[in-house]
């Protein structure tokens, strides 16, 4: 797939360094911050509907958490951009932890050749339009410039772990679970990011938000090596390590551009969200089960074992999943320990028989893909979709306006959703094993740099054991296209794409979405 996320990168500029949030314009029916319809049944296989957990309430746009719609209430701020110029000093840093839960420390590492700097921390969301609210600030600390990263031989890993620790941050009651930017600030000088998802390990909330950090890392060539171009140097790294800054989005990797979007919208209207990272999620598997719906974002394409496997299980215990994105579980990587702390490394040869691991355990051996053999276990019979190439700006084409996801929309057959088809795609593909039921809800004709079938299509299929539904997008284009736009179709895509996106949260948010509305086989159809 393309280097620059095919395309969708460049929207980070005009979200952060011009000082433009992603407004979000209401979708049909209103932000649904009240009650206004009977409370959600939280059943997940049981047969029949159990009460609702306290607080949480069925509105339009799913199912609605008053803690969430709380939070959001608090005062927010824009504070968090960049400027959209700047000058002086450059600051990087990295955190200690992917995610963190509260009552952790996490360590800051930060280098700057400027005297003194602070830190702020974010959480990101709705906030009236502001997309943030302070939770956090150190005081002002002295600049250090760190040493050079080392590379290491035959990995090509960049790791920055020979740095000295910055500052430490208690994750207090403050930080409520959420994604949160903690931003650099030199004195004087330039700005920029260090993520963190902040998680709960008890939470039962209806959807867990998914942040790829696993993808991320993969694009990362901070000190001039990531898992995919060689250039500017000659080889490509077979271990990346978390312990440096993220090289793109002002170092927040993709999160600006492809994931944001949904998180201000998501707790604009109120839903029961809870987050994590697809570290924590491989890290703990087995609580996936404490929710009703798995959402990932933009481009998820990294996936380790304990992740496929989790899924897998997870149709048949009637548990919902949403790719809002495209090339979801194409590369198969494996985690590891750094000097700072376990599964800090991210492992991917490209070639099971390159990897270290494949004489004892050759299914967990990383590949190109995890369609490869010894893994054999193509994405598509997850998704539904499988990953074809790239290309920009084409519009989705509406294909099957009276499924369920396009209710209420007032959209017809061939209508179209203009530069939704953005960055990778994915289709529906005969070659491919698949699962027998899958429905096409959209089949677009794209134009690709690089792609094989050449078609996008958006697909939908329910599992016959337990009932879980599975939706995917087809389409790195989806999430930015939740931002606001001016005018109607096919130029302005906004509402339509923000209210099917509410269809799928309510279907998904009340339990097994089979038994609602069981996905009708239909890609004979098309193909």
């Amino acid at each position: 797939m393309n280097k620059s996320v095919a395309g969708v990168g460049f929207m980070v500029g005009a979200l952060v360094a011009a000082g433009c949030g992603a407004k979000l314009a209401a979708s049909p029916g209103g932000h649904g911050h009240t009650p206004s319809r009977a409370p959600v049944g939280s059943a997940r296989a049981a047969d029949q509907p159990q009460p609702a957990l306290a607080g949480t309430f069925l509105g339009p746009d799913g199912v609605e958490s008053r803690a969430v719609i709380e939070e959001n209430n608090k005062p927010g701020t824009t504070a968090w951009r960049l400027p959209a110029h700047q000058a002086g000093a450059p600051i990087n840093g990295f955190a200690s932890l992917t995610a963190a839960y509260q009552g952790q420390r996490v360590t800051l590492y930060v280098t700057t050749k400027a005297a003194r700097y602070h830190v702020s921390a974010y959480r990101m969301g709705y906030y009236g339009g502001a997309g943030g609210r302070l939770v956090w600030r150190s005081p002002e600390e002295r600049g250090v410039q760190q040493p050079p990263c080392p590379v290491a031989p035959v990995t090509n890993m960049v790791s920055c772990d020979n740095w000295s620790p910055s500052l430490t941050v208690p994750i207090t009651s403050q930080f409520v679970p959420g994604d949160y930017l903690f931003k650099l600030v030199a004195d004087p000088g330039r700005q920029s990011y260090v993520p963190l998802t902040v998680w709960d390990p008890t939470s039962h909330a209806t959807y867990v938000v998914q942040n790829s950090v696993l993808t991320w890392q993969g694009w990362n060539d901070w000190g001039g090596y990531d898992m995919y171009a060689p250039a500017p140097l000659s080889d490509f790294a077979r271990v990346e390590s978390f312990d440096r800054p993220y090289a793109n989005g002002y170092g927040a990797g993709d999160f600006l551009a492809i994931e944001l979007p949904f998180v201000e919208w998501a707790e604009q209207h109120g839903l029961d969200v809870t987050y994590w990272t697809d570290v924590t999620f491989a890290e703990h598997p087995g609580l996936l089960r404490n929710h009703k719906c798995l959402v990932t974002l933009g481009h998820d394409e990294t996936w380790v074992l304990a992740e496929r496997n989790a899924v897998a299980a997870a149709r048949s215990e009637g548990i919902n999943v949403v790719y809002l994105g495209a090339t979801p579980i194409l590369r198969h990587a494996r985690l590891q320990a750094s000097p700072l702390g376990p599964d800090r490394e991210e492992v991917d040869y490209r070639d099971p028989t390159a990897d270290p691991i494949y004489a004892t355990d050759p299914q967990d051996a990383t590949g190109n893909t995890w369609a490869q053999p010894p893994a054999d276990a193509p994405p598509s019979e997850l998704v539904g979709d499988t990953y074809q190439g790239y290309g920009l700006d084409d519009p989705m084409v509406v294909t099957n306006a009276d499924a369920w996801p396009f209710a209420g929309t007032g959209v017809v057959d061939g209508d179209q959703l203009g530069g939704v088809i953005a960055g990778d795609y994915d289709a529906y593909d005969t070659s491919q094993p698949n699962p027998p039921n899958v429905e096409i809800l959209a089949h677009s004709p794209v134009h690709p740099q690089v792609g094989h079938i050449l078609y996008s299509d958006m697909t939908y299929y329910t599992w016959r054991d337990g009932g879980g539904g599975v939706l995917a997008t087809g389409t790195i284009g989806w999430i930015p296209a939740l931002s606001a736009c001016q005018g109607s179709l096919p130029a302005c895509p906004a509402r339509v794409v923000q209210a099917v996106t509410g269809n799928i949260m309510r279907l998904f948010g009340q339990g097994p979405a089979g038994r609602l509305h069981p996905s009708v086989a239909n890609w004979q159809k098309y193909y």
